[in-house]
């Protein structure tokens, strides 16, 4: 197995193509493969604008949790990031930024707040600022800017977009939402998940119930790393503790609005089963609910190739 990350896509500024293929971008993150984005930017455009420090800084950031959308669509969310205040430390209020990178540089934060300070703003469209200290910065859509909450879709212009994919993966098993298999065996995963092997799911429609129900909701799977798994060995039964998730509204691009996304936790099974505990980001109250899924799982090549 190889440990290199591959650049399969680059935008320029305008993020217009330059190189790669968003064919084989779509076809990697379907196949399980990690994503990581790679971009640039000045400090004193970007980070203090009062600054006279045009030090190019290069970040690249790791997505956790990825989508495919339509299949024809790639975006990641940044799940376990706080506010960093470059060069030396955090932002001024604890919250997460989870930001969503797409595949044609569209990108997106929502900032749930932490810190247990009241907030009483009404939810909805708030007014889309100018930024006219940082040109570099579109924001496209603002949404509950006084409440807990606060997201925002937005366009930065990086000095480049870089899309680095690590083909790391192989699917073992498919299965439907009652949990019959379609492809693979319960066995290979049991093996390589006893073996020490890391496991990545992928769930079909997660984010349905998160859609307008008089809109055309869009086929979607969310890959998300396995943290814990659990083999009940006489039900042959295997379900997993997952890595936190983010959930948004599936559409093109990938973004967020008001009350159409939340966070939390869930535990996919193989009979199709996922139990959900699930925080609203207004209120920071959390919920368990649960529903049926078709997954498809995923297993670390290092170990397959072994067992």
């Amino acid at each position: 197995m190889t440990t290199k990350w591959n650049c399969v896509l680059e935008l320029d500024r305008q993020r217009q193509h330059v190189s790669g293929s968003t064919t084989v971008l779509q076809k990697s993150i379907c196949a399980g493969a990690d994503l990581r984005v790679g971009t640039g930017f000045r400090h004193n455009e970007h980070i203090d604008t009062t600054s006279d420090c045009n030090e190019l800084i290069r970040e690249v950031m790791d997505f956790r949790v990825t989508y495919l959308l339509d299949s024809r669509w790639v975006a990641g969310i940044e799940t376990l990031r706080m506010p960093i205040s470059l060069p030396d430390g955090f932002g001024p209020r604890a919250s997460m930024s989870f930001f969503i990178y797409n595949q044609d540089g569209h990108q997106a934060i929502a900032r749930p707040h932490l810190d247990g300070q009241p907030a009483h703003g009404e939810l909805g469209p708030s007014p889309v600022a100018s930024h006219a200290e940082m040109p570099k910065y579109h924001e496209l859509a603002s949404w509950d800017a006084d409440t807990n909450a606060p997201s925002s879709n937005f366009i930065y212009e990086f000095e480049y977009f870089r899309y680095f994919v690590h083909d790391a993966w192989e699917e073992v098993l498919s299965h439907d939402a009652e949990g019959q298999i379609e492809s693979g065996s319960l066995e290979a995963l049991i093996d390589a998940f006893t073996e020490g092997g890391e496991i990545k799911v992928a769930i079909h429609n997660l984010c349905t119930d998160l859609g307008s129900p008089e809109e055309t909701q869009l086929e979607h799977d969310v890959f998300v790393h396995v943290g814990a798994g659990y083999y009940y060995t006489e039900r042959n039964q295997f379900m997993a503790s997952a890595n936190p998730v983010v959930r948004t509204r599936p559409r093109i691009p990938l973004g967020y609005g008001t009350s159409c996304w939340d966070f939390g936790w869930v535990m996919p099974r193989t009979d199709g089963h996922l139990a959900r505990w699930l925080c609203n980001p207004y209120t920071l109250q959390f919920e368990k609910s649960s529903t049926r899924h078709s997954m498809r799982w995923f297993v670390s090549r290092s170990v397959k190739s072994n067992v």
